[in-house]
């Protein structure tokens, strides 16, 4: 069964989203026979890095919300990350563009290290309030997580798994998402939001039982009528 998660790494819901997926596929009772795929998202790919904007202040543009407002928001929102174990501190986070972010993490799938570099991408930005647009911290977190110093850099030096990106992005629009983090289970379930974890494992056992369908068995009619074992007794129902 196959999990395909649409986020960012700097939705907020999307890291919150994630560790209640986490809890759930952690009580699945086929949990071993599902692959997990993270997908491309960005909530603003217009966004400029060089220009600093710190959260708060997004959120006071955005929405229209004084600074006060915009912190009172972050602070709800950090006390729901706290909840299922995650720090956020938003008084240093910065707004940041993630299509590079994305292009490395598009990398790491093909290496095998997509769910380490995932999780390590978004510690570093709401937790360790790191600037993952920069080139040279980027490559700090992907040697973290076992890839290769000299193969990201010539990544992130060229164009690179962009199409990937642009093509997940394009796909997911395609299924109407505009909005992350967004959960399909086998192209058939869709969960928006950071959902809890009853409604994500009651969604994964929906999913199963309609890839694997259990067989009632009827009862009624004659009794014994069949072979078992290759035998048929004579004289027996059993023909």
């Amino acid at each position: 069964m196959r999990v395909e998660i649409w986020s960012d790494f700097v939705c907020p819901f999307c890291y919150i989203g994630k560790r209640k997926f986490e809890e759930a596929l952690s009580k699945f009772q086929h949990k071993d026979q599902v692959e997990v795929q993270f997908k491309s998202f960005e909530l603003d790919p217009n966004v400029d890095s060089s220009v600093i904007v710190t959260i708060h202040e997004k959120l006071s543009q955005k929405y229209g919300m004084s600074i006060e407002q915009a912190r009172a928001t972050s602070a709800n929102v950090a006390q729901q990350a706290a909840a299922v174990g995650l720090d956020f501190r938003f008084d240093n986070m910065l707004d940041q563009n993630t299509f590079d972010a994305h292009r490395l993490a598009e990398y790491a799938a093909d290496k095998g290290k997509g769910s380490a570099m995932s999780e390590r991408l978004l510690r570093a930005y709401f937790t360790d309030n790191d600037n993952i647009s920069n080139h040279a911290r980027l490559i700090e977190l992907a040697t973290e997580v076992g890839l290769d110093q000299d193969e990201v850099k010539q990544l992130l030096d060229s164009e690179q798994y962009g199409d990937i990106v642009r093509g997940q992005e394009e796909e997911g629009s395609r299924l109407g998402i505009k909005g992350v983090p967004f959960f399909v289970i086998d192209r058939k379930y869709a969960v928006s939001g950071a959902q809890s974890p009853d409604v994500f494992l009651d969604t994964l056992s929906r999913a199963w039982d309609d890839k694997y369908p259990t067989l009632v068995q009827v009862e009624e009619g004659t009794k014994d009528a069949s072979c078992v074992d290759g035998l048929c007794v004579p004289g027996s129902d059993k023909a």
